[in-house]
């Protein structure tokens, strides 16, 4: 894809889905530390059930310190509504004592230091980094953000690592914060993972899905 074309596609998605008083978040955060723990939480559920296991969590573990003293099965029968409990119990206490350890109780600012916690990878990092710090290091790759970038054409690879250096060099930087709310946006609201509602897409023109499968000789 042509970095013009997924410019286009970018602001029709901006018009479309962003309003000046959107909350680009998904995840509902005070803190550095709730946004690590919750998008360590939100692998393979769904941003409600993460949101609705906020208020125990953190009024039982408001802070590093407090998560890495847990006993773990209290923290998984609090979080057992978002699936995977034993393993992302296990994540969340271990990235609270290496917070505890190696950085004084405080969540980086950097992905070559937030990969090194328990849990993380470059997708939940970029989340971190963006929402916590306002800082742009790539674009967090989910299974939306996948799916619809590769309908779109924005790439051809399955690795999400791949496909955010993909992302990256369509979009300028300043851009990079945006593009995971628009593509998750764009996927919950209309390219569904079963079947697209492309009668209804504001940018099904600009898509290599939507010409795949409607040009003439589909008919």
């Amino acid at each position: 894809m042509l970095k013009d074309t997924a410019c286009r596609i970018f602001s029709v998605l901006f018009n479309q889905y962003i309003r000046e008083d959107t909350n680009l978040n998904f995840l509902e955060f005070d803190n550095p530390f709730q946004i690590l723990i919750m998008t360590i939480l939100s692998a393979q559920t769904t941003d409600r059930t993460v949101n609705s296991v906020k208020g125990r969590l953190f009024e039982a573990y408001p802070d590093p310190s407090s998560m890495a003293d847990a006993d773990i099965s209290k923290i998984e029968e609090i979080i057992r509504p978002t699936g995977f409990y034993r393993a992302k119990s296990k994540n969340i206490r271990g990235a609270s004592e290496m917070l505890v350890r190696e950085y004084e109780g405080i969540v980086p600012d950097s992905m070559e230091e937030l990969v090194k916690l328990p849990g993380v990878g470059r997708k939940t990092a970029n989340i971190v980094l963006n929402h916590a710090y306002g800082i742009d290091a790539g674009i967090a790759v989910d299974t939306h953000v996948k799916r619809v970038s590769f309908r779109l054409g924005m790439t051809d690879n399955t690795s999400p690592d791949k496909i955010e250096r993909d992302l990256t060099s369509l979009f300028p930087k300043e851009a990079w914060g945006k593009i995971n709310f628009l593509l998750i946006s764009h996927g919950r609201s209309v390219c569904d993972a079963k079947k697209p509602a492309c009668d209804k897409c504001c940018i099904k023109e600009l898509c290599r899905y939507y010409r795949e499968n409607n040009s003439p000789d589909k008919e």
